[in-house]
């Protein structure tokens, strides 16, 4: 147990640090921006495992931004989180992989948001809706953006 907890400490012990900041824009299919978002980089370990749980709400066009070493199949879970938002997984190239509408920390067992991609895009509920993207749409990332840790 102690092992454990050394290892993978509870989230109010884990120092994130400072997030850096950045603005991604995505497109439809027909390169027809539908939005803008203003995010905070995830692009830790640490701060990807915290994510979200240490912030009370998002507004409109405000949100997170994960970033992996690599692409892959990656499972979220709402982790101490209180209100609800919509989890889009982004490929390596920026195309839209997957999008879970209204995902709710009230939902028991603890759901599982499962998808492919480098990047996962948290903003608030029914903000995917609001602004029309779906799968096959392109998200444009700066170059900057990588993950540290990888």
């Amino acid at each position: 147990a102690v092992l454990i907890y050394l290892f993978y400490p509870p989230l109010f012990l884990v120092e994130t640090g400072e997030y850096q900041r950045t603005t991604v824009t995505v497109q439809d299919n027909n390169g027809t921006r539908l939005a803008t978002v203003d995010v905070r980089i995830a692009d830790t370990e640490d701060k990807r495992r915290v994510g979200l749980s240490r912030t009370d709400s998002l507004t409109g066009d405000s949100g997170m931004l994960f970033v992996h070493p690599e692409e892959a199949e990656y499972a979220y879970v709402m982790r101490g989180m209180s209100f609800s938002i919509d989890i889009v997984f982004v490929a390596g190239n920026g195309t839209v992989t997957r999008v879970h509408h209204e995902a709710s920390p009230e939902r028991l067992p603890i759901s599982r948001y499962r998808g492919t991609g480098t990047y996962v895009l948290e903003v608030p509920a029914g903000w995917a809706d609001k602004t029309g993207v779906d799968t096959g749409d392109t998200i444009q990332i700066p170059d900057t953006v990588t993950a540290a840790d990888g």
